[in-house]
């Protein structure tokens, strides 16, 4: 199997980006422009010409980013614009997310509309403030908007001619910045009723039709998923248990998974649908979104046992360890959308070619299956989504259920190896700390539910790589590629870890392991807590010195570094008897209050959080024999209990904290379930263990 590479230069000579790691920006690397890495280097040279920067910011896997480069950036004609009037600087957003989110936040004040990728933004030379900005331009004037090349003209002109005006605007675009922290009242009592109010949110927003929330373009949203599973569950031993929420949250899992956003032959997921039924995707695939959905397949089938959702699960975690993971454990970044200059040409079909390949009786039920028995519905072929269930196709074919399981997989084997053989999408081939960790966390969620020991090797052999390459000193680097790790970290990579080793220190406990979960979440107060106001900056406070230090607290495409951050040293202060990490959370909590009063269907990170600020999660603690507290755990491990965690810990392990250290064995094995600050005696049992956790459920 191959894996396509991006690269349209011929022989042109290499720009600065030739050295630099991310594939994105190597993509880029014999441009006629003359592009430059963000950095010292680039940002003094726009400041001895005095030429404005030209900021172009993308990734690897970014459809329309590859249409502008090869309309503008390929073209020689439009560079030698661009060389003479700007400083040209390419930046990968998945590298730098720290200069993203605040170029992609000043384009939305500039223009008063969203932003996305490619961004392009021009800055001041001197102290790289954003004055002009936009998204996507064209190579010839369409679509009411101007080719590239008017528009950098124009730009070049307006910085030489306008330059107090310019200024002015400068200057209120960061008042703006600077007003973006609300005043926080460290005081004020924390209550559920951002809780019900994002439920409600959510609800208002839900597809009752075919599941998600809101309409096309439509994305998976997992987080919002598993905290309406959540919602459920804390209502489900009650007199009105909310079946609405799981009913929410199940049928968006089936939907998904039933669509054209499922790879129905490989597993995995696109980033987002086109349309509002999941059929059409954009067709990157990107590992946080595949390490979400991971998780949240793998708690909706613990909770519900439905078999479609835990085949999801099992297939998604396959993909990932097949697909994305390296031989040497990390998890690479993305997918692309296009292959042979052609978004989807990958995934989709001919019905003559299918016809041809499968035996009669295959392709009767395969093509009642996936609706090649109808129109086509992507550019005159078949992109594979469910149109029928199997009992359906049983009883028009007249054979058993299992028959047609077993005739789909033979299909579905066979044309996956006939797929295999095509030009693949190219692969964005680095490994970002943060997304790793998410992807770390889904495999171990993924393997008790599954109970699948494969899934926690994979896990295992994915947090040896990151220890061993960008884990030193006990601070973290944030991307690593070719054997060059680098990048100072970011909020997520340590909260997002640590919520990785939370997990994993649930399917077993290593020493190693447990001291690196509490350095980092030691580094997370010394290095990114906002010791005035509470809560997380994205950067550390020995990061580069950029024009706004963001505290960014809603969710996007992955979870909010601080709802995350929150969560982490809620649970570990818990676990540890560490009442910094308490004192932490809950002022982070209090910083995000007005946000989660005024948005709280966008913070759910953050809303998971608040719900275990006010009902502190249950710990429990097994302690002897390590054949004895596995078995003993693998018995929990049978019962969605998403605001549980249980840890088996040797009886001659180490000792990380005194409220560790009091948990002693006097039989073989010993249990102590606890609540916030509070412990039970021991119990000796499993059976009254189960029993003390079963009454512990009814009462939530």
């Amino acid at each position: 199997m191959s894996h396509a590479t991006r690269d349209a230069s011929g022989n042109r000579p290499a720009n600065a980006l030739a050295t630099e790691t991310s594939p994105y920006l190597l993509q880029h690397a014999h441009n006629p422009v003359d592009w430059h890495p963000w950095g010292p280097a680039a940002l003094a040279l726009a400041r001895t010409t005095g030429k404005p920067i030209l900021l172009s910011i993308g990734y690897s896997a970014c459809h329309w980013c590859h249409v502008m480069a090869h309309e503008s950036f390929e073209d020689a004609a439009t560079a030698q614009v661009m060389n003479e009037l700007f400083v040209n600087i390419k930046v990968d957003r998945e590298e730098r997310p720290d200069l993203d989110r605040i170029y992609q936040l000043a384009h939305q004040m500039l223009t008063q509309r969203g932003g996305g990728w490619p961004l392009t933004m021009f800055l001041t030379h001197d102290d790289q403030r954003p004055f002009f900005g936009g998204t996507y331009f064209p190579d010839k004037p369409r679509h009411g908007m101007p080719a590239f090349v008017q528009v950098i003209q124009r730009v070049a002109q307006y910085y030489r001619e306008q330059a107090s005006e310019m200024r002015q605007q400068n200057d209120a675009l960061m008042t703006a910045f600077a007003a973006m922290t609300p005043p926080v009242e460290l005081d004020r009592d924390l209550t559920d009723q951002p809780l019900a109010a994002g439920r409600q949110q959510l609800a208002e927003q839900f597809d009752k039709h075919y599941g998600g929330f809101g309409s096309a373009p439509k994305f998976p949203h997992p987080g919002s998923i598993e905290f309406l599973l959540q919602q459920w569950y804390t209502t489900a031993a009650t007199p009105e248990p909310d079946l609405h929420a799981l009913y929410m949250s199940t049928l968006t899992l089936t939907r998904m998974a039933e669509g054209g956003l499922y790879d129905q032959l490989g597993g995995g997921f696109a980033r987002y649908s086109v349309d509002d039924y999941w059929m059409i995707p954009h067709f990157e695939k990107m590992l946080y979104d595949n390490a979400a959905l991971l998780a949240s397949y793998a708690d909706a089938y613990l909770a519900t046992s439905e078999p479609l959702f835990g085949r999801i699960a099992g297939d998604t975690a396959d993909w990932l360890i097949r697909d994305m993971q390296s031989p040497a454990g990390g998890f690479y970044s993305s997918y692309d959308a296009d292959s042979e200059g052609h978004e989807g040409t990958f995934y989709v079909w001919d019905q003559q070619v299918v016809r041809a390949l499968l035996p009669a009786a295959d392709y009767a039920v395969f093509s009642r299956r996936f609706g090649l028995d109808r129109d086509a519905n992507f550019e005159g072929r078949w992109h594979l989504h469910v149109c029928r269930t199997l009992d359906d196709i049983a009883a028009e074919l007249s054979c058993e259920v299992h028959t047609v399981t077993a005739q789909l997989e033979s299909a579905r084997q066979r044309l996956l190896g006939v797929r295999n053989e095509r030009v693949w999408p190219a692969r964005d081939d680095k490994v970002l700390t943060s997304w790793n960790a998410l992807a770390i966390r889904a495999l171990a969620r993924a393997a008790r539910a599954l109970r699948r020991d494969d899934l926690m090797v994979a896990a295992d052999r994915a947090i040896d790589f990151l220890v061993s390459t960008v884990w030193r000193d006990s601070r973290l680097l944030a991307t690593y590629k070719d054997g060059k790790a680098h990048l100072n970290a970011y909020l997520d990579d340590y909260a997002f870890l640590a919520d990785a080793l939370l997990e994993l220190l649930q399917l077993r406990w290593r020493e190693s392991d447990a001291l690196m979960l509490q350095q980092l979440c030691d580094t997370l107060l010394a290095q990114f807590e906002d010791r005035e106001h509470g809560g997380f900056f994205f950067t550390s406070n020995d990061h580069e010195t950029l024009i706004h230090r963001a505290k960014s607290l809603s969710d996007d495409a992955t979870p909010s570094g601080n709802g995350i951050a929150a969560q982490v040293l809620l649970r570990t202060g818990y676990l540890l008897g560490e009442t910094r990490y308490l004192v932490a959370a809950e002022r982070a909590l209090r910083a995000a209050w007005r946000a989660l009063e005024k948005y709280p269907q966008a913070h759910v990170s953050l809303l998971t959080a608040l719900r275990e600020q006010l009902s502190p999660p249950e710990i429990i603690i097994l302690r002897g024999q390590p054949t004895a507290t596995q078995a003993w755990q693998r018995e929990l491990a049978l019962v969605y209990a998403p605001h549980r965690m249980s840890f088996a810990i040797p009886a001659d392990a180490a000792d990380l904290a005194p409220a560790l250290a009091s948990k002693t064995v006097r039989a073989s094995t010993a249990a102590y379930i606890c609540r916030g600050t509070q412990c039970s005696a021991p119990i000796e049992s499993l059976t009254e263990l189960v029993r003390a956790t079963r009454l512990r459920l009814a009462e939530n």
